[in-house]
C-alpha cells in the first residue's frame, strides 16, 4: 500500500500580515456592532494570527466574553490575554522561559538559571507555586522537551485559579521544526490537545478547550479548568478544533 505524506504549508510572512489586517478590521467591526463589547476597555491586537488582549474589565465574565468573540473570528490561532479584572493584575507565569518571556514582568520558571528566569524549577516535578495562585500559564515550546508532559499539565491545573488559562504552543509534528531540535522528545498535534481534554482517566484533572489551532508550523491551545461536576464540552464546540 502506498504511503501518503501529510503536508500543511505554513503561511508566508506576507499572508500572515494580511490575515492580521483582516482580523483587526473584523474585530473592529464586531466591537462596533455588539453592544456588550462597546464599553469594555480591552484592546485586541493580532500578531501572526494570535490575538493579544490587554486592558481592564470589571468581571471575569467580561473577559470571557471578549476572548470567546475574538476566538470565533476565522484565522485566529490563539487568544492570549493580559487583562486586569476587578482592579487586580493577573499573575502570569512562563514555564520553561529560558531568556525569553511572553511579557517582561511575568514570573519565569526554568530548570536552568538565565536572564529572565525568576525561579529555577524542574518542570517534570511539582511546581513551586501554591494552589489557586496563578491566572495564566504560558507553556511555549516546552511540552515537546518532556518525555511525559502530563504531570506538568496536571500541576498547571492545580495552580491555576478558577477561570485561569493554560496557553500551549509547540511545533506541529509534520513540520521540520518538530524534529530538527535533538532535544525534542515528543511530537504533538491538535489531536494531542483533544487527548488532554477528553482521553484522561476519570480522576484526572479536567480541561476545557477554549481554542486550538495549527498554522502548519506550530500548534496552539488555550485550555481552562473544567470543574469535576461540569459536563464535557459539546460536540459542536469540539468540532471547531478537532477531527
Amino acid at each position: 500500500m502506498a504511503m501518503v505524506a501529510l503536508t500543511l504549508t505554513p503561511p508566508s510572512a506576507q499572508r500572515l500580515r494580511a490575515v492580521d489586517e483582516f482580523l483587526a478590521d473584523a474585530w473592529a467591526d464586531q466591537a462596533r456592532h455588539d453592544s456588550r463589547l462597546r464599553d469594555l476597555a480591552v484592546e485586541v491586537d493580532f500578531d501572526r494570527g494570535v490575538a493579544h488582549l490587554t486592558g481592564e474589565v470589571d468581571e471575569p465574565g467580561d473577559l470571557r466574553l471578549v476572548r470567546d468573540r475574538v476566538g470565533q473570528l476565522a484565522g485566529v490561532l490563539a487568544v492570549w490575554a493580559r487583562v486586569r479584572v476587578g482592579g487586580r493584575d493577573p499573575v502570569v507565569v512562563d514555564l520553561g522561559c529560558g531568556g525569553t518571556k511572553q511579557w517582561p514582568d511575568n514570573l519565569g520558571l526554568d530548570i536552568y538559571p538565565a536572564v529572565g528566569v525568576d525561579a529555577v524549577a524542574d518542570l517534570s516535578r511539582s511546581l513551586p507555586l501554591a494552589d489557586n495562585s496563578v491566572d495564566v500559564f504560558f507553556a511555549v515550546h516546552i511540552l515537546e522537551h518532556l518525555i511525559d508532559f502530563l504531570p506538568l499539565v496536571d500541576e498547571a491545573h492545580r495552580v491555576l485559579r478558577p477561570g485561569g488559562v493554560l496557553h500551549v504552543m509547540s511545533p506541529w509534528w509534520g513540520h521540520v521544526n518538530a524534529v530538527a531540535d535533538p532535544t525534542h522528545v515528543r511530537l504533538l498535534d491538535i489531536q494531542t490537545i483533544k487527548g488532554i481534554c477528553l482521553q484522561r482517566p476519570p480522576d484526572a484533572p479536567r480541561w476545557y478547550p477554549l481554542h486550538a489551532g495549527c498554522d502548519g508550523a506550530s500548534i496552539f491551545a488555550d485550555l481552562t479548568l473544567l470543574p469535576p461536576d461540569a459536563p464535557v464540552p459539546t460536540q459542536a464546540h469540539l468540532a471547531r478544533f478537532f477531527a
